[in-house]
């Protein structure tokens, strides 16, 4: 964890810095020059004069390098002759509203809480769109939140950028992918957790890596209904699954009953009411539940008869973070209830949300589950790095585990959900995987200044 400073600004005229008392440079010479995101100033730096160990700005210094008033405390580094105040992080996003309390509406409260960790982390955190930049003049109006309500404040471009746009639409238009491009290669700002995987994509990626391909079950792009006969066949049930799909929505669950000679399906309708239906075949049941929809558009996945409580099966939330020395930790599990009659575990499904040791109260059985979860979680997080682009700095796995204590994966989400966190025995969780996401922003914005060639996309 980098050392973080108290910063106190005083007023002159002259670009001013003081280091703190206690802080160790590699050189004996001061630097010259001060830098805050793409920002840089020449100044007059020396050690505090008081002999005080806090980062003492002077007002023109700070107005010069546009760093926001409130900003509380930093981390500072050097590289060649430049001192780096902190690491200036911009959270993108999209579907910004004109209201003052929730300028980025229901999200907003989410955006809060991420960037409440900003003092702990030496790093200054903020929040922006593609309509507030400034490319003239190299500036963004970032909303910023330091404990009091949302502040706009215009700084320089970012360090870093982390990705949080909300949805694939959003992430498709044009303009997102020219602002990306040229941040990247015009400023050689890093750019992490860009895109959302594409469930099938990835299991195909995957399918090729002999560390993890153990974990993935039988997962295909829909073919034929011969296909989904086998698949029956082979297993005593199989999914229909969006490709593009999220918090479970239009998930099937197709089962065969060998004895009846009937297939059942198992969703949740468009009113939002848990639906099994009977059909006497296959082609009858898809041509009746999928009638108004393109197959297309699914995949077909193995079945898995995983562990249950009460006759309800169980799944795993999983989040994986990379940290501000750019290693992989498990940050947070759970487990995931599903709801009487529901084909998820989703909380808008009637899932429950329940801790490791809720479910397993035999501390010997706890310890065994949290140890096969964590070990391929990170086997995973490192298979996924290494076949998918992009700087990935946290991942969402929903894992289950079979009656034989196998794990497999079902799905892994680049802008994982934090409904789990409204639990309390893991709010802790919640705090470590968002000091984490920020963490990993400081990890990538010390390697673009170390090595940028390697950084370029």
């Amino acid at each position: 964890m980098l050392k973080t400073y108290k910063i106190e600004q005083f007023q002159a005229k002259e670009y001013i810095l003081y280091l703190p008392s206690r802080w160790k440079q590699e050189k004996s010479d001061f630097p010259g020059t001060a830098v805050l995101g793409t920002k840089r100033q020449a100044v007059i730096c020396k050690r505090h004069p008081n002999g005080r160990n806090v980062i003492g700005i002077s007002s023109a210094l700070a107005k010069s390098l546009n760093l926001p008033v409130k900003v509380t405390s930093l981390s500072l580094f050097m590289k060649d002759d430049c001192i780096y105040l902190g690491v200036l992080i911009g959270i993108f996003t999209s579907g910004f509203t004109n209201f003052k309390l929730s300028p980025v509406g229901e999200r907003s409260y989410f955006f809060r809480k991420l960037l409440s960790v900003q003092s702990s982390l030496g790093v200054i955190p903020f929040v922006f769109g593609e309509q507030h930049i400034d490319w003239e003049n190299g500036l963004v109006k970032g909303y910023f939140h330091f404990g009091e309500g949302w502040e706009i404040e215009t700084v320089p471009f970012p360090n870093v950028i982390y990705d949080r746009l909300p949805n694939r639409r959003s992430e498709k238009r044009k303009t997102y992918k020219e602002i990306k491009d040229r941040l990247q290669r015009q400023y050689g700002i890093p750019w992490y957790n860009p895109g959302f995987f594409n469930k099938l994509d990835l299991f195909e990626r995957l399918e090729s890596d002999e560390t993890v391909n153990h974990y993935l079950p039988e997962t295909h792009s829909f073919q034929s209904f011969e296909e989904i006969e086998r698949m029956l066949s082979l297993y005593k049930h199989v999914y229909l699954k969006p490709k593009n799909g999220s918090l479970g929505n239009g998930i099937h669950k197709l089962t065969f009953d060998r004895q009846s000679q009937d297939y059942y399906c198992r969703y949740r309708d468009t009113e939002g009411k848990n639906r099994l239906v009977r059909f006497a075949s296959l082609e009858r049941l898809m041509n009746s539940v999928f009638r108004n929809r393109s197959l297309d558009s699914f995949l077909v996945q193995q079945g898995i008869s995983l562990l249950n409580e009460d006759s309800r099966p169980i799944d795993f939330r999983i989040h994986t973070n990379k940290d501000e020395e750019g290693s992989w930790h498990v940050s947070a599990i759970a487990g995931k209830v599903a709801g009487i009659g529901s084909v998820t575990s989703h909380a808008n499904n009637g899932g429950v949300v329940k801790s490791l040791a809720e479910l397993f109260p035999d501390a010997s059985k706890e310890t065994e589950v949290k140890h096969s979860l964590e070990e391929a979680a990170l086997k995973l997080s490192h298979a996924i790095e290494c076949n998918m682009e992009g700087y990935i700095g946290e991942i969402g796995f929903d894992l289950g585990i079979d009656e034989d204590g196998r794990v497999w994966m079902f799905e892994a989400n680049s802008k994982p959900g934090r409904a789990i966190f409204s639990h309390p025995h893991l709010r802790s969780f919640d705090i470590l995987t968002r000091k984490l996401a920020l963490s990993f922003g400081v990890f990538l914005s010390r390697q673009a200044l170390q090595h940028p060639e390697e950084m370029m996309p």
